[in-house]
């Protein structure tokens, strides 16, 4: 039930409900989830900044589950990022600040996978916030109401569980 509720809210903010902006900011802040390892601890701010943001918390969950996929398949990438920033020359003074912070050892930016990964993430952003953002108008003046008419979506309303849903939804 709960992945009907999360597609349903993911149409309705793409439906108007929510700003273009929102939804790209909510996307942009799930991919870092899904792009970096689950349990890093820089994902607890990541997650924070959903919480106090106002961004789309249906994209943000959507998008980190869909970059999941996807940052798995880029692990071997991250990791060659992430190996080429912890051996370059120039950054040795910088990872040793770093890690002399009291925190900092706890955010494993030592992991290749995890500095690379999140790298990718930071970079992705902009060009992935303008991308959804655009995406959102189009879908809304051009695709709207073809997609409305498709009959996948006819049948997923006309479905039980989709009515069983409307009854009881809070």
């Amino acid at each position: 039930m709960i992945w009907i509720k999360l597609i349903k809210k993911l149409f309705k903010a793409l439906n108007a409900d929510a700003s273009p902006a929102e939804i790209a900011a909510g996307v942009i802040l799930g991919s870092v989830i899904g792009l970096t390892p689950a349990f890093a601890l820089h994902n607890l701010l990541v997650v924070a900044l959903i919480i106090v943001l106002r961004v789309n918390v249906s994209a943000a969950v959507f998008s980190s589950l869909l970059f999941s996929a996807v940052g798995a398949g880029i692990d071997p990438v991250s990791h060659i990022v992430g190996k080429k920033l912890l051996l370059a020359p120039g950054l040795n003074g910088f990872w040793t600040s770093l890690y002399n912070v009291p925190v900092a050892p706890l955010l494993a930016f030592n992991n290749t996978v995890v500095l690379g990964s999140l790298v990718l993430s930071l970079v992705l952003m902009i060009p992935l916030f303008l991308f959804t953002k655009r995406f959102v108008i189009v879908y809304r003046e051009r695709l709207q109401e073809k997609v409305q008419k498709f009959k996948l979506v006819k049948l997923l309303k006309a479905s039980r569980l989709y009515k069983l849903y409307e009854r009881f939804k809070s």
